[in-house]
């Protein structure tokens, strides 16, 4: 991810990303403000009975798993806690491992527009946080700042293996994916509708960034990092160019953390 590589390209995707990153912040601050008013209520003991829906701006699999109608007051549950405080610390090893890739010698003395596309993707993976920390605190948990033990300790075992580009966007996707599949998993296992639309919010924007990780990681594997450009050139690009980014055509939750994974003990 050196000279080689096109800027006009991670500047086009560092756009989009940040575009799909204003239209899920928008559905997320919303679902945060219904959730509060909702918790609000339920300590107030006053039912809901107006019905409701907000679409949103969702895509890949967590916008067919949101679906909202009529509600009444409910008190979020210790699962949703747990579940909030988990994605938090998800999202709090992501910030880490991208701020460590930007200093790496041969990112921070690379492309300047690389070290852009890595500062805005951690500035994303900062903000999920602080909207799951939010969540978790209007319901009454406490904040969770460490990161995600079980990944954390996969990075820092992976940490002083890295060599190159493609070995940060190994890593990258890994927890690009997990977070992904988490968040899917987590839209069909927390009680309040507020907390699933503030999920299925946040789910594509993470399937979104793997998905950029597992092209820019087969053009690297095929010694096409030249090809990462717009628009590239068709004859030089592998078959699976087209679909490398796509595997799955639902989004895959087998490997999603389980809401106790990171939760605050």
């Amino acid at each position: 991810m050196g000279e080689s590589i096109d800027t006009r390209l991670l500047t086009e995707l560092t756009e989009q990303s940040e575009d799909l990153h204003s239209d899920a912040t928008r559905a997320t601050r919303a679902s945060l403000e219904e959730f509060h008013e909702r918790t609000r209520e339920a300590h107030k003991g006053r039912p809901r009975t107006r019905r409701w829906w907000r679409p949103g701006i969702l895509g890949g699999a967590a916008a067919g798993a949101v679906l909202l109608g009529s509600s009444r007051a409910a008190a979020a549950t210790a699962d949703d806690v747990m579940a909030l405080q988990t994605a938090a610390s998800i999202e709090n090893l992501a910030v880490n491992v991208y701020t460590t890739a930007a200093g790496l010698p041969f990112i921070k003395g690379g492309n300047a527009v690389v070290v852009a596309f890595i500062d805005k993707t951690a500035a994303q993976h900062r903000a999920h946080a602080q909207a799951f920390n939010a969540a978790a605190g209007k319901a009454g948990g406490k904040e969770q700042t460490a990161p995600d033990p079980k990944y954390a300790a996969i990075v820092q075992q992976t940490l002083p293996t890295i060599k190159g580009p493609a070995d940060v966007v190994k890593l990258a996707i890994t927890l690009e994916d997990v977070a992904a599949q988490t968040y899917t998993k987590n839209v069909s296992q927390v009680s309040d509708p507020a907390l699933r639309q503030l999920f299925g919010s946040v789910a594509p924007v993470e399937a979104q960034h793997k998905a950029v990780l597992l092209a820019v990681q087969a053009l690297l594997a095929a010694d096409l990092a030249a090809q990462i450009k717009l628009p590239p050139d068709a004859a030089a690009l592998p078959a699976a160019a087209g679909s490398v980014g796509f595997p799955d055509a639902f989004y895959p939750t087998k490997d999603a953390s389980p809401i106790t994974e990171g939760a605050v003990k």
